[in-house]
C-alpha cells in the first residue's frame, strides 16, 4: 500500500449551516478525496462502525486525546472513516465531544472498496464495512500503512493493535530520529 494514491471519491457530508432556522441547522456538501488529503499530511484511520465498543472506547478517543503530539510530529489532520453515512458520523462525532479529529462518512463504501478495505460482516449484522486499518497520507499518496490482522470476510474478532494512534506515533517519532 506504501506508495498508492487514494481514490478518488465524492464524500455526501452534512456540515453545520447557521443561516438554517430550525433544529437541524446543516446542509448537504459533497467533498473530494483532494478536500481531504491534497497538500496536507494525514493520518487516516477506518474502523467497522461508529458507536462500536473499540471504536469509542479507545481507538477514536486516543487519537483526540493524542493529537497535539501528532502535531508536533507534522501531522495536519486526523480523519475517522468509516462506512457509515453522514447522519451517523456527525452524531458519533458529536457524543465524542470530538474537537480534533475530524470524521469522514464512506456511507456507500466506495472509497473502502477502493482501497481494498471492504469486508463483509453480515454475521454481525453490519453488513458491507471496512476492515479497521490507518495510513499516513502525504499529500494523497499513502506514506504508511497500518492494518490490522486477519483481514477476512465474516472475521468473528476485531483485532485491535496495529492501527492504534500510540502505534502510529511511535512510528512517526521513530521517522523524526532516523532523519
Amino acid at each position: 500500500m506504501n506508495g498508492r494514491t487514494v481514490p478518488n471519491v465524492t464524500f455526501h457530508t452534512r456540515v453545520r449551516d447557521e443561516s438554517i432556522e430550525g433544529p437541524n441547522p446543516f446542509r448537504w456538501e459533497d467533498k473530494t478525496s483532494d478536500d481531504y488529503f491534497k497538500g496536507k499530511r494525514v493520518v487516516l484511520f477506518s474502523l467497522p462502525g461508529a458507536f462500536t465498543p473499540t471504536c469509542s472506547t479507545y481507538q477514536l478517543p486516543d487519537f483526540e486525546k493524542l493529537f497535539p503530539e501528532f502535531q508536533a510530529q507534522g501531522i495536519d489532520d486526523i480523519y475517522c472513516m468509516s462506512v457509515n453515512d453522514a447522519f451517523v458520523m456527525n452524531a458519533w462525532a458529536k457524543g465524542q465531544n470530538l474537537q480534533h479529529v475530524k470524521v469522514i462518512p464512506d456511507g456507500s463504501g466506495e472509497f473502502t472498496r477502493k482501497m481494498g478495505m471492504l469486508v463483509n460482516k453480515d454475521n454481525l449484522g453490519f453488513g458491507m464495512r471496512s476492515w479497521r486499518y490507518a495510513a499516513i497520507i502525504n499529500d494523497g499518496v499513502v506514506e504508511k500503512w497500518f492494518e490490522e490482522e486477519g483481514f477476512s470476510d465474516l472475521c468473528e474478532t476485531d483485532p485491535y493493535g496495529v492501527s492504534a494512534p500510540q502505534n502510529i506515533l511511535e512510528s512517526l517519532k521513530g521517522e523524526a530520529k532516523a532523519a
